[in-house]
């Protein structure tokens, strides 16, 4: 074997050729693979053998495996690195930047609200507050600082409550990293003493500091005046995710009333200022600056003084007839402008500008009088008899009576085992349409909205159209939140919701405001401005102008007209002379002292299968007579006969109000 490899490989023809110290080169021949041992050159079958384990090892099922693995991986990493600086670009460019630039919000003066006559009622004072930016008191835990520390000190400053509030921010936003950066609210109103203490004590900690900024303050002659005006507060955090960027974390926000409607313009255009922070989140210049532009002002058409008179009215009544709630509504026939809206219990908006203590807003929550709902606008009451000039309109346009058309009141309708009375027993004799407005005749409103015999007279439907037409069933869309839309029942509402059949006393029920009709007392106000004016129905409304900080004019708020011409005027003329006579011989004779001539309605209303429950008491009027300028709605829940609980209320307002005119 020896000398047979020695004598090939010195042979200069042979495939392999050798040089001191092993090979220098080989070519393989067909099917062999040589390589070199210690031992030496392996033979025929163990070079075959060693070649046909090194192809296993190698196989092109595991490179392609092995490709595949690898493409994914990349492809993996492509698409996270697409995700971060595509969808998630601007969150960690935001990060970034308030490692280093800081904006900060320079708040715009809010707008101040004015009665009718210029009277402040809401306005801008400067109070001290405490804010923490979380990010920077995370950082300062790096260089030694103790965040329990911290909090003790604001606790001992302001109280258990206060300190409790910054842990839970400590903890809160250590996971919502853009938003530590930004400034949040710990307490508000602070005394100066507490103030200058806080000042002092935390000038070195970073991340706690406090701030002077305005603050809503309000002017209340009547509490009654924070139910229309609102207040404002901190934004919560859905407002803010829903408002953002627009608005801060620190930002004040209408939170109710005419404060929440007219967010917009009340708040202007803050500035903004970016400063460059150092790692503390301390300022170190300022980069940029763009300047404020201070929010419009509003010039109401409430009548503060008129608001304040009514408010006390009620008061009075309410005492006398052992009541708890009411409302009501004042409101200019020829515009729409609400000239005074109240609505007794109220609360104090000033409560609320700041953080309410929560005691007090548990109170308020807890009291069943409901002293934070605005019942003028958003309760839901039968109207009573005060529907009834709407039916009686309905009646006259459809041609159902006219004028001339009488029947006999003896007491009230029998319908085989039913009998659906009159107010009046005995009844009232021979009515016409005048007549059965002035004393409220229901017999009368019976024949005209459900018929009787051979009588036919409206019917649900057609009554409903009509109430409709003047602006019931649905919002008026007057300039304030959470106005409700009353209700107005059908057939096909009973017979699906009840699971019952409407049957005639269904209608009997509904023309005389009773059933399941409901209204809220500025639609009653509303209505009863149709009659005042002519027959035209306006949206209500609160603000008059809008003015720029300077006290000029910005823009003028245009009377809106909902319906017109849907109800002739011979028709509105007769319905007037019915409300004409309720005051000159009828139900509301005692309105006819009054220096001025006045037109009305009563109104009884059943809202309780209770019959221990008092009715609601309703009066609706307007003045003068000839030449209407106000138009009254009063409401005193379970004020029982409405003789001796709303029209008192109402001579009361008119006379005081049209005396102070004369001046």
């Amino acid at each position: 074997m020896k000398k047979i490899l020695s004598k090939n490989f010195k042979n200069k023809d042979h495939p392999f050729s050798v040089r001191a110290g092993g090979f220098t080169d080989a070519k393989l021949t067909a099917g062999y693979r040589l390589r070199w041992t210690e031992e030496g050159m392996l033979g025929e079958r163990e070079a075959e053998t060693a070649g046909e384990k090194i192809g296993r090892n190698i196989a092109h099922q595991k490179i392609n495996w092995l490709i595949l693995i690898i493409a994914f991986s990349f492809l993996f990493l492509a698409a996270r690195a697409a995700y971060l600086q595509i969808y998630q670009g601007n969150y960690y460019q935001e990060l970034s930047q308030y490692n280093r630039l800081r904006r900060e919000n320079i708040n715009a003066d809010r707008g101040v609200i004015y009665d009718s006559q210029k009277v402040i009622l809401a306005d801008n004072a400067s109070i001290f507050y405490l804010q923490a930016i979380p990010a920077d008191a995370f950082a300062s835990e790096k260089e030694g600082y103790n965040l329990a520390v911290t909090t003790k000190l604001v606790g001992n400053v302001l109280g258990e409550e206060a300190e409790k509030d910054l842990d839970y921010l400590f903890l809160k936003y250590r996971q919502k990293q853009a938003e530590a950066y930004q400034p949040q609210v710990i307490a508000e109103r602070l005394d100066y003493d507490k103030a200058m203490r806080l000042i002092l004590q935390t000038k070195a900690i970073p991340g706690v500091s406090v701030g002077i900024r305005p603050q809503r303050q309000y002017n209340l002659p009547a509490l009654s005046l924070s139910h229309l005006l609102g207040y404002t507060g901190v934004i919560s955090e859905e407002e803010y995710d829903q408002l953002k960027p627009k608005y801060g974390l620190t930002d004040y926000v209408g939170k109710l009333g005419i404060e929440k409607f007219w967010e917009n313009e009340l708040r202007g255009e803050p500035g903004e200022r970016y400063i460059e922070v150092d790692a503390l989140g301390k300022e170190k210049r300022v980069i940029n600056e763009k300047a404020k532009q201070d929010g419009l002002s509003l010039l109401l058409a409430i009548d503060s003084a008129l608001q304040t008179k009514i408010e006390e009215e009620l008061s009075v009544q309410l005492a006398a007839v052992g009541a708890n709630r009411a409302a009501a509504v004042v409101i200019n026939p020829n515009n729409g402008e609400i000239m005074a809206l109240v609505s007794v219990p109220s609360f104090n908006g000033n409560d609320f500008a700041g953080k309410i203590n929560a005691e007090k807003y548990r109170q308020l929550l807890t009291d069943k009088n409901q002293p934070l709902f605005n019942r003028a606008v958003s309760g839901e009451f039968p109207a009573g008899s005060t529907f009834k000039p709407v039916v009686a309109a309905a009646a006259l346009q459809e041609n159902i009576v006219n004028a001339n058309t009488v029947f006999n009141s003896v007491g009230g309708l029998q319908i085989k085992s039913w009998f659906f009375p009159d107010w009046k027993p005995g009844g009232h004799g021979i009515t016409d349409i005048r007549k059965a407005l002035a004393w409220s005749v229901n017999t009368y409103f019976y024949y005209i909205g459900g018929g009787y015999n051979d009588f036919e007279g409206l019917g649900v439907r057609r009554v409903t159209d009509y109430a409709r037409l003047f602006g019931l069933g649905a919002p008026l869309g007057i300039d304030l939140p959470n106005e409700a839309t009353g209700f107005l029942p059908s057939k096909e509402w009973k017979e699906s919701v009840k699971k019952e059949m409407w049957y005639i006393g269904d209608t009997y029920h509904l023309v005389i405001g009773q059933g399941d009709l409901t209204a809220t007392p500025l639609q009653v106000a509303a209505y009863t401005s149709v009659f005042a004016n002519g027959g035209v129905l306006y949206q209500p409304h609160l603000v008059k102008e809008l003015l720029n900080s300077r006290g000029e004019t910005a823009k003028i708020i245009e009377p809106k007209i909902i319906r017109h011409d849907f109800i002739e005027a011979d028709n509105i003329k007769l319905v007037r002379q019915g409300m004409r006579d309720c005051v000159t011989y009828g139900s509301c004779v005692s309105l006819n002292s009054l220096p001025i001539a006045s037109a009305g309605k009563t109104g009884t209303a059943q809202w309780s299968s209770d019959i221990n429950k008092k009715t609601h008491s309703w009066f609706i009027g307007f003045a003068p007579y000839d030449n209407p300028t106000v138009v009254i709605t009063v409401l005193i829940e379970e004020g029982g006969e409405t003789t001796d609980a709303a029209v008192p209320v109402a001579k009361r307002v008119l006379e005081w109000y049209f005396k102070t005119q004369e001046r």
